[in-house]
């Protein structure tokens, strides 16, 4: 890929990783809003651990499908052969771990590094949600 093709498919890909992160962490504030009326119910306790499990179910599968998106580009493009590299191949670029042991040609770095920005991005918000999530609970403004 040039360049220029890097930087535009890796938009692209960084741009639906955001469409996947915004789109789960929205319904997973409608559904505590929704399931409000159950944990109402509910000791403090067990409301406040049913909401931050909840969220992180949520949170961890919104870090999940974009990991296996990526796993799908290197397959796609024929990057990579097989969905095991795949998959550890976009889990230690997303997490930026990168131990280096599955490495790209020149001509795909750039484009590979989209990869680690939408994973910071994503743990970046993902971390904000859950502290607004939590200082609502905690100030106990969340349903009761």
């Amino acid at each position: 890929m040039t360049l220029l093709e890097q930087i535009m498919w890796g938009s692209l890909y960084l741009g639906i990783c955001f469409v996947i992160e915004i789109i789960l962490l929205v319904w997973c504030t409608l559904s505590i809003a929704h399931l409000g009326a159950r944990f109402r119910h509910w000791t403090r306790g067990l409301r406040t651990a049913g909401i931050i499990t909840l969220s992180l179910a949520f949170i961890v599968l919104a870090h999940t499908l974009q990991v296996w998106l990526w796993a799908g580009v290197w397959i796609w493009y024929d990057v990579l052969s097989d969905w095991n590299e795949a998959l550890y191949f976009s889990l230690v670029t997303y997490t930026t771990v990168g131990y280096g042991d599955v490495v790209l040609g020149s001509g795909l770095r750039i484009f590979a590094a989209f990869a680690a920005v939408a994973g910071l991005l994503a743990f970046g918000l993902s971390t904000a949600y859950l502290v607004a999530i939590m200082t609502r609970l905690f100030e106990g403004r969340m349903p009761r």
